[in-house]
């Protein structure tokens, strides 16, 4: 099964990719689809998604966002066969174990954005920051270490995109934001951009076809 907005998401992301990079990736668009359309348990799901960018090294970045798509598909649509209480149980257990080093932080705001849509309400970082991922709360440190930059950086939603790549550039390389940092400031700076400020988001982009990818999978995702 497919969650709509998993649909729309990857093929948006694909030709967001294929603007910036001289590989067409939307003639993955049929081998991504099957993945997650797929009714496959999780694992082999995971193993078919690897084999296309095992296939195909010239999208090897998005690997690891698409896997989040791929668990966000699961929590959508996949789960809805499964028995009630599925995400509790020893096998879902051993899943989470056996992918504990896949994804990335998309996953959470992905998560987020699902909130927002069942709460009615609008995206907003502050409200990401402190009541999705609780950084103020004592028991969640391990969010605030990896959500610092962003935290410390939280005026850049009302500077030009410049400053934020300039600030995402200056990131550590260890730093577990450092790719997604652009696109997910830009995209909290402005939900619903225009062509001409996506033109600008491209333009000062640190990874253009990456960046603007995953800018258009939170666009279309919410």
């Amino acid at each position: 099964m497919i969650d709509p907005k998993i649909e729309t998401a990857f093929e948006a992301a694909l030709e967001a990719f294929s603007k910036y990079n001289e590989f067409d990736a939307t003639q993955l668009i049929e081998n991504f689809g099957e993945v997650f359309a797929s009714d496959e348990d999780f694992l082999t799901k995971v193993d078919a998604l690897d084999e296309v960018f095992d296939n195909n090294p010239e999208v090897e970045s998005l690997r690891e966002v698409f896997f989040d798509l791929l668990m966000i598909n699961f929590f959508s649509a996949d789960v809805k066969k499964l028995e009630e209480d599925y995400l509790d149980t020893p096998e879902w257990e051993d899943i989470e174990e056996q992918t504990l080093d896949r994804g990335t932080e998309l996953l959470n705001l992905l998560l987020y954005l699902n909130e927002c849509e069942d709460e009615e309400i609008e995206p907003e970082l502050e409200d990401y920051l402190k009541e999705f991922l609780l950084v103020d709360e004592d028991e969640f440190q391990d969010e605030y270490r990896i959500y610092e930059p962003v935290i410390a950086n939280q005026i850049l939603i009302e500077s030009p995109v410049s400053e934020i790549s300039k600030i995402a550039k200056s990131l550590p390389e260890d730093s577990e934001l450092k790719e997604l940092f652009y696109p997910m400031m830009c995209f909290f700076q402005n939900l619903d951009p225009s062509e001409e400020a996506l033109d600008e988001i491209a333009a000062n982009a640190i990874e253009k076809d990456f960046d603007m990818a995953v800018l258009d999978i939170l666009i279309n995702f919410q």
